[in-house]
């Protein structure tokens, strides 16, 4: 299987203005030394709450940047972090199974908790406001927002899209949603395409069992499948894109964070 991770559906891809924000890339302090990440938030905001962006499988590219900018628009300072830095370059990347196999498959869940740990520090030395802290991902990061919820107790909301549910991407991912669904720390919003093959409805309902089960958090956890959508809906920048869903799907991912962020 091939991909191209910056183009896709003729015209639908979005480009979000820059007017009235700060942005940028800057290097992050990180446990190890520092890392890429982009930033984005309105330019006189004081104490904006944080959304940490977790990137999709092929890294923090355009897309995500610009998923950024539409949190930094509604108020937001929304952090996304280059979570590959070590195992390599996901850009140089045409095929789906190398990719995996190269990069993705060598990524410890402890690594990306511990760099999206580190954004929030960063987040907070730029004046930003980490007591109301969310965290949203896609794909590859759908699934480590699930992850990070039960992670942080200081993070008060997530948005899960189409991230996987009880698998990862190989054995370093020890855990997965359905392992954490009882113990999260911050209610999530799933996001799930009802023709996503890459993860099954049985596993969404095993899930949302799980999630009846868990404490308060968990209780107060949501999950939302669009029957005529397929995995990667929201990606206006690929042929999987559902217009409709992804305008639904964000409104409903911005009133979640309103809810708890607010």
């Amino acid at each position: 299987m091939s991909f191209s991770p910056i183009t896709g559906a003729a015209g639908t891809t979005i480009h979000t203005s820059v007017d009235g924000l700060r942005h940028g890339q800057v290097d992050m302090p990180t446990f190890d030394g520092t890392i890429p990440a982009y930033f984005a938030v309105p330019a006189d905001s004081e104490q904006a709450p944080v959304v940490l962006v977790i990137q999709e499988i092929f890294g923090l590219h355009e897309h995500i940047r610009d998923v950024c900018r539409r949190f930094a628009h509604q108020g937001y300072m929304a952090v996304g972090v280059e979570l590959y830095q070590r195992q390599g370059d996901a850009s140089q990347y045409s095929d789906m199974g190398a990719l995996i196999k190269d990069i993705v498959s060598r990524v410890p869940d402890e690594q990306v908790l511990a760099d999206l740990d580190a954004a929030v520090k960063w987040a907070a030395s730029q004046g930003a406001d980490t007591a109301r802290l969310g965290v949203t991902g896609f794909c590859w990061g759908g699934r480590l927002t699930w992850m990070y919820a039960a992670h942080n107790p200081r993070c008060k909301a997530g948005v899960a899209w189409y991230g996987k549910l009880t698998t990862g991407h190989g054995p370093l991912q020890r855990r997965n949603p359905i392992d954490v669904a009882a113990e999260l720390h911050a209610p999530v919003l799933g996001l799930y395409g009802g023709r996503d093959t890459s993860i099954p409805v049985e596993d969404v309902r095993r899930m949302e069992a799980a999630l009846a089960q868990g404490n308060a958090a968990a209780q107060s956890s949501e999950i939302v499948v669009y029957p005529d959508s397929g995995h990667a809906f929201y990606a206006d920048y690929r042929p999987s894109y559902h217009a409709q869903d992804a305008q639904d799907a964000w409104d409903k991912a911005l009133a979640w964070f309103g809810r708890y962020l607010g």
